[in-house]
């Protein structure tokens, strides 16, 4: 197994949303599975880092907000709805609890202006890639953002863009 596939890639936004797709269609089941790729590795989660353009919030809903870090800005989505949802009913009452409130605490820290440093998985919605996020953390110092694109650079050179293994 590629070990790529499981980790938070760094990506740049333009990487993000260059990120080619294959459909996967299941018997099983009457929705399609989108996997994405760069060059030949799989992609599921994501980290990148920029800074919040956009905030759209509904409440005990979700906060959809834009992260731009000069590539690109990037659409994500941060769910706010444990508490209601139907997904979460087979776990237990006090997990659930938890999560809303990890959630609530990282949708307050999503402000226009702050540099954010974002990972989720890469998700689909209306045809277009956006990050279903599952971690938030504001950045404090101003080189971070340099420093991020430093690590994609270099992650890109010597660990993304190399041909994946074939491990069974």
């Amino acid at each position: 197994m590629d070990p790529v596939k499981n980790s938070h890639a760094k990506l740049l936004a333009f990487d993000i949303l260059s990120l080619s797709r294959r459909n996967i269609s299941s018997p099983s089941s009457s929705s399609n599975t989108v996997i994405f790729y760069r060059k030949s590795r799989q992609i599921c989660r994501v980290e990148t880092l920029g800074v919040v353009v956009t905030r759209e919030f509904k409440a005990g809903k979700s906060l959809k907000f834009l992260i731009d870090d000069g590539t690109g800005c990037v659409s994500c989505i941060l769910w706010l709805n444990q508490l209601t949802s139907s997904h979460f009913s087979r776990k237990s009452p006090d997990d659930v609890r938890i999560l809303a409130e990890i959630a609530s605490n990282h949708s307050s820290k999503v402000q226009i202006g702050r540099l954010a440093r974002i990972r989720g998985r890469v998700t689909v919605y209306r045809g277009k890639i956006e990050i279903t996020v599952t971690d938030v953390v504001i950045e404090r110092d101003p080189n971070a953002e340099i420093l991020h694109w430093l690590d994609c650079v270099k992650l890109a050179r010597n660990c993304y863009d190399v041909v994946a293994p074939n491990v069974q």
